[in-house]
């Protein structure tokens, strides 16, 4: 057995679905994807949202990036709040 490095910080979202991507095919479960997402990089995404990439990557979808969404985007300001 070998001994786990600290957890992984600050992943993007694609990083991590990615990962989810990949044990899908797998063929592991999105309970084994979540813990094992936990152990690597912290508690960066909850259980559900686990399951749904894993339906949405069984379902064909093979982006992991984030699909275009209408309406103003969110505007960051230099202290960190969100406009």
């Amino acid at each position: 057995m070998f001994e786990m490095a600290a957890p992984i910080q600050s992943p993007t979202k694609c990083e991590v679905r990615s990962v989810i991507r990949f044990l899908n095919v797998k063929g592991e479960r999105p309970a084994e994807i979540h813990k094992q997402i936990v152990t690597v990089y912290g508690n960066v995404m909850n259980r559900q949202n686990v399951t749904k990439w894993c339906r949405e990557f069984s379902e064909g979808r093979t982006d992991v990036h984030d699909e275009q969404r209408s309406g103003r985007p969110r505007v960051q300001r230099a202290g960190g709040r969100l406009l």
